[in-house]
């Protein structure tokens, strides 16, 4: 029996689906972040790893890879090395495609056709395909870009609240949560910044959604400024002919209320999530060798 594999590789954690032909889904995996910023012999590590736990929930081993042909998307693709090190590395499977993992998102939401769609997670990345034209916008990691993701919210939330600290602005709820994770001690946050992860700074983006939705004082000009620049990148993948576009991501579902009126209403619902995207990514690959 032949089979696809769908891994979509991501800042916060990897996910595999493995189908069969008629598209019966066998197995899943999951495994940590494989995005290309950690490395990418951590990121191929989590991929596989979550690949194989997937082959054994379908009860398969070692001797049915030749069977599986893969779609891999893969935050951080366009890092310099990053395609050539994936093309070079010795994946088993019979055969295997190479994609952003925004674009194997753009797939799976429009079932391969035309349409844009804009992911806000951990990061933030805009993604149009209209025919042959590909439109990519940010994704040039964190803390230079990812503008209205999760991390972007952690990372003003926390700007912020030493503000309050010092008494350049009043303190809120949101200032005062934030301080108390640290014990109030600035010398902690500084310590704490010198490590932090963009994992790490989204961590903070549910709790200031809340507070937020509360009408505090800091965190809602922080969701609001986030929800413009959203806006503003939506409205690009719209004039450059995107018929329409989706929002995805995790921090997605609660930032859509925050935008414009006349954003919302050009939205639409996704056809399909990320992994139905890297299956198409996979037959699409097995028909242009085969055919």
């Amino acid at each position: 029996m032949d089979y696809f594999l769908g891994i979509d590789a991501g800042g916060s954690h990897t996910r595999a689906r493995l189908v069969t032909a008629g598209g019966e889904i066998v197995g899943t995996g999951e495994a940590g972040p494989a995005n290309a910023r950690i490395g990418l012999d951590l990121a191929i590590d989590a991929v596989q790893a979550a690949a194989l736990q997937a082959m054994s929930e379908a009860g398969l081993d070692e001797g049915d890879l030749a069977s599986i042909r893969a779609g891999l998307g893969i935050a951080g693709l366009n890092r310099r090395g990053v395609l050539p090190g994936l093309q070079e590395h010795h994946f088993p499977f019979r055969s295997i495609a190479f994609a952003s993992d925004a674009a194997i998102a753009n797939l799976g939401a429009h079932a391969g056709g035309d349409g844009a769609i804009v992911i806000v997670g951990t990061g933030s990345i805009g993604f149009a395909r209209v025919g042959d034209d590909i439109t990519t916008i940010g994704g040039y990691g964190f803390p230079v870009s990812d503008e209205g993701s999760g991390a972007d919210l952690g990372l003003r939330a926390i700007r912020q609240s030493l503000w309050a600290r010092d008494g350049r602005i009043p303190p809120s709820p949101m200032t005062d949560d934030v301080l108390a994770y640290f014990h109030g001690s600035a010398g902690e946050i500084v310590d704490w910044t010198a490590r932090a992860t963009a994992t790490d700074y989204a961590a903070f983006a549910p709790m200031v959604m809340d507070r937020a939705g509360e009408g505090d004082a800091v965190a809602e000009p922080i969701v609001q400024a986030a929800a413009r620049r959203l806006d503003r990148l939506i409205r690009v993948l719209l004039d450059r002919g995107a018929p329409s576009c989706c929002l995805m991501g995790g921090v997605a579902a609660r930032m859509r209320d925050w935008l414009a009126a006349s954003i919302r209403e050009r939205l639409s619902e996704p056809l399909g999530d990320a992994l139905d995207g890297a299956i198409l990514l996979a037959r699409t690959r097995a028909v242009e060798k085969e055919g």
